[in-house]
């Protein structure tokens, strides 16, 4: 990730969200561990839709999008390539302090393979790129929210890319959060709705240590 920032609090922002066709850290659903792949030409396919694609920080605060130029994306042949230009106060601050860690990216399959046992591979070809965000911290978790889409639940998944030499993780905790927000029915101007939103955070930690 190269940063630079500017006096102004303009921070410009660089590097690979994530390199296709490598394994990921061991991961974890409710079948148990698995290894998850991005198949290559698979972001490449979820741009090529038009889709916006979000700019977050952390995951939470939006800074922007695709849409209004604020994230420049594409997919080469090393990976998902990332540029950012943004005028923000706080994360202006965290570069300076040299807080910002990496990225990570929020995503829903809709096309993807299993193979094997012991452990199952995950291979995803198809996918709607949510957001990108960029991180003040090397989380320990993967996370994954459940989304009500008009009559659909919809499984939107968090992943942060681990550098190729990273040793194997596994899984020490698993926190269940449950939040509830109040959305507007798509079929009436005035009806509100509550939505509940369950997010899995999988703590994870180094093999053979105990950190």
């Amino acid at each position: 990730m190269k940063i630079e920032v500017r006096a102004d609090n303009t921070v410009h922002i660089e590097g690979y969200v994530n390199v296709p066709g490598r394994d990921s850290r061991p991961l974890r659903d409710k079948q148990g561990v698995y290894i998850e792949q991005v198949t290559p030409g698979t972001f490449g396919r979820a741009l090529a839709r038009g889709a916006p694609v979000e700019l977050r920080f952390n995951h939470r605060r939006t800074l922007g999008s695709t849409e209004d130029g604020t994230i420049q994306l594409r997919e080469d042949a090393v990976g998902l390539h990332a540029s950012a230009i943004v005028q923000d106060e706080e994360l202006a601050e965290k570069a300076r302090r040299k807080e910002l860690r990496g990225w990570s990216f929020g995503f829903v399959a809709r096309g993807q393979r299993w193979e094997g046992e012991s452990p199952r591979r995950r291979y995803l070809d198809d996918i709607e790129l949510r957001e990108v965000s960029v991180l003040d911290k090397t989380p320990a978790y993967i996370a994954t929210s459940i989304e009500t889409r008009e009559d659909d639940d919809v499984l939107v998944e968090y992943r942060e890319d681990m550098p190729v030499d990273s040793p194997d993780y596994q899984v020490e905790e698993t926190t269940v959060i449950d939040t509830q927000r109040k959305t507007r029915d798509p079929d009436s101007e005035s009806l509100m709705r509550r939505v509940t939103t369950t997010v899995e955070f999988y703590k994870m930690k180094r093999r053979g240590t105990n950190a």
